[in-house]
């Protein structure tokens, strides 16, 4: 934390936002010679947003953000419960609820290597909450940083760009009817050392973490017991997956209300043409995946573009942009 005189200025270069949307250190607290490999967490003003980060052997930052936090969290609840006896581990379920803007790399290793159900939710916190109490174990979290879990700035003519990265903010929601079949469970005969185990790990995190609402404090406190418990160093945790590499573009529109999509907002429904138009355009680039949304407070288009290099990343988001520009109504200069 680094706060001045000035009230206004909590946190001031410091903050969560700070490092996730300028990628930038906080300012006078990082040796960048002596503090390699050392954990670092960044909470914005009021601590119900967190990252993580850390310096690598060759000087450079490295990120850890929002879908990184959940993901430790999401696989390390998941192998706990595939310890459970057969008859809890199939009784319950568990989910981890994103936005399609989500990082790729993420849903594919909660959903390939980890076996989770991993539905994809409409921006907004209350839309992933609606979907994540389905769920005996419900995770969720926004990729944009906004939330209860559960950027730098560049210009392509008409569109504006940031660099997509999350800031953590979330809960997990853990069902009081698991909670209190575990505690049941806790006291019975017959149960393995590792079912013991694993079934009073599960309970100690349903009591540590914040289910009510984003609490940095408790984020990072169920971070470090993961880490501790699974002997991960941040590099091991930062290797889990690798992120593909991404773009988010906005072009203004005459009339955002022209602009439909499908309710997790993955593809669009109006106008008629332009989803068909954009799977064109994203089949020519290996792991593209793209979409647009309306923005729901200005006459603007959002776009999401990522693929295997962040010049492709960038060339698929501008394709995307002028397909955006072209069918939907853009106004001013074509990107």
């Amino acid at each position: 934390m680094l706060n001045e005189s000035v009230a206004s200025k909590l946190n001031n270069g410091v903050g969560a936002e700070h490092v996730q949307k300028q990628q930038e250190l906080p300012k006078d607290t990082v040796d960048t010679m002596n503090d390699r490999m050392v954990r670092f967490a960044s909470f914005d003003g009021d601590a119900d947003r967190i990252v993580y980060f850390y310096i690598n052997e060759q000087g450079e930052m490295v990120l850890l953000d929002g879908d990184k936090i959940a993901s430790l969290l999401a696989g390390f609840i998941k192998q706990h419960f595939d310890l459970l006896p057969t008859d809890l581990k199939t009784k319950f379920t568990i989910g981890a609820v994103q936005t399609a803007y989500a990082n790729g790399a993420s849903m594919n290793y909660l959903k390939r290597d980890m076996n989770l159900e991993v539905p994809l939710a409409k921006t907004g916190v209350k839309y992933l909450h609606h979907i994540a109490v389905k769920f005996d174990v419900g995770i969720y979290f926004e990729a944009n940083g906004h939330g209860t879990k559960q950027s730098i700035l560049f210009i392509f003519a008409g569109c504006f760009s940031g660099v997509n990265s999350a800031i953590f903010s979330g809960t997990v929601l853990f069902k009081p009817s698991l909670v209190s079949t575990l505690e049941n469970a806790a006291t019975s005969e017959g149960l393995t050392d590792m079912e013991s185990l694993a079934i009073k790990r599960i309970l100690a995190l349903s009591k540590l973490i914040n289910q009510a609402t984003g609490d940095a404090m408790a984020d990072a406190l169920a971070v470090e017991a993961i880490l501790h418990i699974e002997k991960m160093s941040i590099s091991d945790w930062s290797k889990i997956y690798t992120d593909l590499p991404s773009r988010q573009l906005k072009v203004k529109v005459k009339d955002r209300t022209a602009i439909k999509t499908i309710q997790d907002e993955s593809k669009t429904t109006a106008p008629a043409d332009l989803q068909p138009k954009i799977d064109e355009i994203v089949s020519d680039y290996e792991n593209g995946r793209a979409f647009v949304r309306p923005s729901g407070t200005e006459d603007v288009v959002r776009i999401y573009a990522e693929a295997t290099t962040q010049e492709l990343a960038d060339e698929l988001a501008l394709k995307i942009c002028q397909a955006a520009y072209d069918m939907a109504g853009g106004v001013g200069d074509r990107p």
